[in-house]
């Protein structure tokens, strides 16, 4: 509202106002009176257009990459800028971005054609969606569904750590054909204005390129039953609203919207607040998210230690290192960071025990710990040199702590474990999981890092840390028959988790109780597993023998060798993968990726069963499911029987899946001289919609019907 400029007294003023007030109140309760009416005409409506049906045509997928950025708030667009198309690719004839090839003893299920209705029209916005409303102290909800009946559509969203997975199906049957796809919008908590994901594909011109300008879902919608989200502000405090919204193109190329569904879920930056919190690094040095934001400025090596034995010694020099750090880095640095920044404030013993460790600005806190530090760092091939950032770390160290305080060690093979442990007069704090205290660790690998809050764990863990620290020299017979190398509980309020360290003996052995219990999965599973396919033994097998049963759902990815990596799809098939697919002659609006060096790129260690029944179930830790790793190496291995946990891990592993099979897609794309772009509706006699394989082929099935 404008104010006016011009009055002639207060009390004129104030007449006025009280005026207005009373015919605005009226006007309310004319309004109120037509909109039920309308609303009650409508539902009719809309339950008659329902029972009507819709197409069951046979479909095709699409699958654009997963991890995508909110669009930028509204401003004024830049003029589309179109590259000379004389040696341009021909586009691709499917529009297919993340699927490997069908396994052939795979059966695929069709349905008969139905004509196909016209598109709806579109609808006035729905009511705002219900909140969450956790009560004080407790944690939202971790799944919620939207509520509009109207919509033909449902809409389910799963909360992860910092991130979100956006699910929908059909309600009933199947799409029409003229149905191209679903715009994302999401509205921060307090604020007021809605904001569109972007895509990274969209349709193609009259030229056959695609308009970088026009990526926004709401023009260039997702053609894909499922998207993970990464909120900018994720650690928000309140409900962070999700409105999708059925896209339709008629035969002139134009989009029209349907009724959307709308939810709201809160984030939160703790999974469950002062209890356990799961964080992740981004891993995503090679992404087009990453290059938009900093590549720009300055290459990667700007960023990131380009040799880990001069690790201790490097300064970035990037002109936005502080939020680029920040960004790549994510939970799981500002978790770890925070954690000893605690200990140091709190006056704290810690016990810390390190695989790689070249990052200053963890050397850099545990120096200011003084003799309140104790720390077992790895001395196992290259770390054990005399130039290694390992060495000087335990120099530097020594002259804090003191030579007592400081002790290297390789166990039976590694000291592999990444742990912290921290018991102060108030903060009680475990980190433990598969990130390395090294530049690459935090800023360059795909990892986890678990806290965990309590007396008990804290109690767990620096038991285990004396035994390793306090028994005979690298003593993996000795630290086997400690109770620490069995299972124990962490007394979790709430959560049934408990914690395992190796080396074990034979009698407690974990390798083979993993593997009879992946045998098991009854309905889902997937895995990010660093060195898979390395490391063949009970737990592969267990998980091929899973992948070949045909009432499970199965999504993994593992790293290969150095620079690849492996994505295996339900089908049993298993594509290799590179880190830097988009690196060169790289087709518009697409820009070459930067590769983080050479190395491990995906390093989590963890399997998630069952995510979406009460028997769900992650395994987590440095451990990796190895021989090596059960019975030689210092490791932690946890698991927690807890939905909300194991659902956050879920993501986790979709989200790699999706963004390495994307890679997958491209290369193919770019092998055949195609270009990947959104699908139209079909024309010509035997096209197909975009959405067929979600429809037909086994594996996309599950997909679509067990995430929403």
């Amino acid at each position: 509202m404008i104010a006016k400029t011009k009055r002639t007294s207060a009390s004129k003023a104030a007449a006025k106002t009280k005026r207005k007030t009373k015919a605005a109140a009226k006007t309310k309760r004319k309004v109120n009176t037509k909109r039920k009416a309308k609303a009650a005409a409508k539902t009719k409506s809309t339950k008659a257009k329902s029972r009507a049906g819709t197409s069951r045509r046979k479909v095709k997928s699409s699958k654009p990459k997963a991890r995508a950025k909110p669009a930028a708030k509204p401003t004024a667009k830049k003029p589309t800028t179109k590259k000379p198309t004389a040696k341009q690719p021909k586009p691709s004839t499917k529009t297919q971005t993340g699927t490997t090839p069908k396994s052939p003893t795979r059966p695929t299920v069709t349905a008969p054609p139905r004509p196909t209705p016209p598109s709806p029209a579109p609808q006035a916005a729905q009511p705002a969606p219900t909140p969450s409303s956790p009560p004080t102290g407790n944690p939202s909800g971790f799944e919620v569904v939207g509520t509009n009946n109207n919509a033909l559509f449902t809409l389910k969203l799963h909360r992860g750590d910092g991130m979100t997975l956006v699910a929908m199906n059909w309600k009933t049957g199947q799409p029409p054909d003229n149905f191209v796809g679903f715009a994302i919008e999401y509205q921060e908590p307090g604020g007021g204005q809605f904001y569109p994901l972007n895509n990274r594909l969209g349709f193609l011109d009259a030229s056959g390129n695609v308009d970088p300008t026009a990526l926004s879902t709401l023009k260039s919608p997702i053609q894909k039953f499922r998207w993970v989200h990464f909120p900018r502000n994720a650690d928000l405090t309140g409900d962070f609203n999700y409105r999708v919204t059925p896209m339709f193109m008629d035969g002139a190329g134009t989009l029209s919207a349907g009724e959307p569904q709308q939810a709201a879920i809160q984030l939160a930056r703790e999974t469950y607040p002062g209890i356990a919190n799961v964080t992740f690094t981004r891993g995503f040095v090679s992404s087009q998210a990453f290059v938009d934001r900093y590549l720009k400025d300055g290459p990667i090596n700007t960023l990131v230690a380009p040799l880990a034995a001069k690790g201790l010694d490097f300064k970035p020099t990037h002109p936005d290192t502080p939020a680029a750090l920040a960004w790549m880095g994510f939970e799981a640095r500002a978790a770890i960071l925070e954690t000893l920044d605690q200990a140091i404030a709190d006056n704290a013993q810690v016990r810390v025990v390190a695989y790689d460790f070249n990052l200053p600005e963890v050397l850099d806190r545990l120096e200011k710990l003084g003799n309140r530090v104790k720390i077992i760092i790895d001395d196992s091939g290259s770390h054990g040199g005399s130039g290694s950032a390992e060495t000087e770390a335990e120099g530097r160290l020594v002259a804090s702590a003191g030579h007592d305080n400081v002790l290297r060690q390789h166990m039976g093979s590694l000291q592999h474990n990444k742990t912290i442990a921290v018991d102060g007069p108030t903060v009680k704090k475990v980190v433990c999981g598969s990130t390395n205290l090294s530049w690459r660790g935090f800023y360059v690998q795909a990892n986890n890092a678990l806290v965990l809050t309590g007396q008990t764990s804290v109690d767990l863990f620096f038991a285990a840390f004396d035994s390793y620290f306090n028994g005979a020299a690298n003593d993996v017979a000795g630290f086997g028959a400690k109770p620490s190398a069995d299972w124990n509980d962490l007394k979790l309020p709430g959560i049934d988790a408990k914690v395992a360290f190796s080396p074990h003996s034979a009698g407690n052995a974990k390798l083979a109780e993993i593997a009879t219990d992946l045998k098991g999965t009854t309905s889902s599973l997937l895995y990010s597993l660093a060195f898979l396919y390395e490391t063949p033994g009970v737990v592969l097998d267990a998980i091929k023998a899973v992948t070949a049963k045909p009432d499970v759902f199965v999504y993994g990815i593992s790293d290969k060798h150095v620079g690849g990596i492996d994505v295996q799809d339900p089908s049993g098939n298993v594509a290799p993968v590179f880190a830097a697919e988009l690196s060169a002659n790289v087709p518009e609006p697409f820009k070459s990726e930067p590769t983080g060096g050479g190395g491990t790129r995906m390093h989590h260690k963890f399997t998630v069963i069952d995510f979406d029944k009460p028997t769900a179930r992650v395994y987590l830790g440095s451990y990796n499911f190895s021989t090596p790793a059960d019975r030689k190496n210092g490791e932690n291995l946890v698991v927690i029987r807890d939905r909300r946990i194991v659902v956050s891990y879920m993501i986790e592993a979709l989200s790699l899946f999706d963004h390495y099979s994307f890679r997958v897609a491209m290369k193919s794309a770019t092998t055949k001289g195609e270009k990947l772009h959104l699908a139209k509706p079909p024309r010509a006699p035997g096209e197909k919609p975009w959405f067929e394989d979600d429809y037909t082929v086994a594996h996309k099935i599950k997909d679509r019907e067990l995430f929403s």
